[in-house]
């Protein structure tokens, strides 16, 4: 029995810097269908700027791996239980969770307790690990609404309410501008994650990657861009002082992806964006040798990184745990930086890509499939 309060705000939950992009999307989207409608929630400063009301900063739940979450496990029982209050407090019209299972996933449970509709937008990977997660998705939500082509078929194999949209990044690349802009062939860009456990793991293994490639490519110089909250000096302590480096902001990340030669990257929702945009990308991930082996045992998809998830193989050369050593990126990255018909053929994957992820629209559709099942609830 749905028994959300229909003059109450939306709840959204978010646990990461790009669900943060994609929930102000949405609520721009749900504001376009529902102009009175009000926003709550947990997100982080792109959803605040769209007028939401933020009641927990997402940075409290930004964890990765197992050992980090057990780690923080007393402070997210201790977060969940005073979510559990406050939305009883707040009664929300509904929740709609963006991605962030680990979190999400009881805050689904809390909300079916309480009656109030749930609705999963960027839904989990769990088709990728933990796959018998879905049951749990059957149960708590209302509809999944998936942005990746091969998502709808996994989840109505289970009975799932799901609805495709496309993906939310075809709305929010200006891609024929990107497109104008030329190549540095000397620029070489960084996206070492936004948390700091990633930070810290991968950004001593780029810095290595470039003192191997400098005695040959002294030309070289890296971009690093910085997520929201982090340090421009803390990141720089962390790099050689002989070897250039600067560093941009996030707003003005997708004109600096497009500029750069190739870029070293976290796995991540990242990957996706450089690959709309066009430029080749060697993806590394490193976890804790526990996260990575347990990691091993669940995880049942071929790639780590979505462009090769959706073109169904290796676009972008993967670096995942012992691989993701400097030696190995840098023997790849003199491949683009010598050989031009490779460089140019991981360009020409990248087109093709680039029409596989649907039309722009997604989160309008997103929006208004949300709104109308909220009608027919009476909310």
């Amino acid at each position: 029995m749905q028994t959300g309060n229909p003059h109450g705000p939306i709840w959204l939950n978010v646990g990461e810097a790009s669900g943060d992009l994609h929930g102000a999307e949405l609520i721009k989207r749900l504001k376009e269908v529902h102009p009175d409608a009000e926003f709550t929630g947990m997100g982080g400063p792109a959803m605040e700027a769209e007028g939401m009301k933020a009641l927990y900063d997402m940075k409290q739940i930004s964890l990765v791996g197992f050992t980090e979450i057990f780690a923080g496990l007393p402070r997210i029982l201790k977060l969940l239980r005073e979510v559990k209050r406050v939305l009883a407090e707040v009664k929300p019209r509904a929740i709609i969770l963006v991605d962030c299972p680990e979190f999400n996933f009881r805050v689904a449970k809390i909300a079916k307790k309480l009656g109030i509709p749930v609705y999963y937008y960027i839904s989990p990977q769990i088709w990728a690990w933990r796959s018998g997660r879905v049951h749990f998705l059957r149960k708590h939500v209302r509809k999944v609404i998936c942005i990746l082509p091969f998502e709808k078929d996994f989840y109505e194999k289970f009975g799932v309410e799901v609805d495709y949209v496309g993906h939310p990044l075809m709305d929010v690349l200006p891609l024929e501008k990107l497109d104008a802009i030329d190549v540095d062939e000397n620029l070489i860009g960084l996206l070492p994650g936004s948390r700091s456990k990633e930070i810290s793991t991968l950004l001593p293994i780029f810095a290595e990657t470039a003192k191997r490639l400098q005695k040959d490519y002294p030309d070289l110089r890296y971009v690093m861009v910085c997520a929201p909250g982090r340090e421009k000096e803390q990141l720089f302590a962390q790099w050689p002082d002989d070897i250039p480096i600067s560093c941009v902001d996030s707003d003005n990340r997708y004109e600096v992806f497009r500029s750069c030669k190739f870029l070293l990257a976290a796995s991540g929702t990242v990957t996706l964006e450089t690959a709309l945009i066009g430029t080749p990308t060697l993806v590394a991930y490193k976890l804790s040798k526990f996260s990575g082996f347990l990691g091993r045992l669940l995880i049942n998809v071929e790639f780590a990184s979505l462009p090769n998830l959706i073109m169904g193989r290796e676009v972008y050369p993967e670096f995942i745990q012992e691989d993701a050593n400097p030696d190995k990126l840098a023997k790849a990255a003199r491949i683009w930086l010598d050989d031009k018909e490779a460089y140019a053929g991981a360009k020409g994957e990248l087109i093709e890509l680039r029409t596989m992820v649907g039309n722009p629209g997604a989160a309008l559709r997103a929006a208004k499939i949300i709104v109308e099942d909220l009608i027919e609830l009476g909310l």
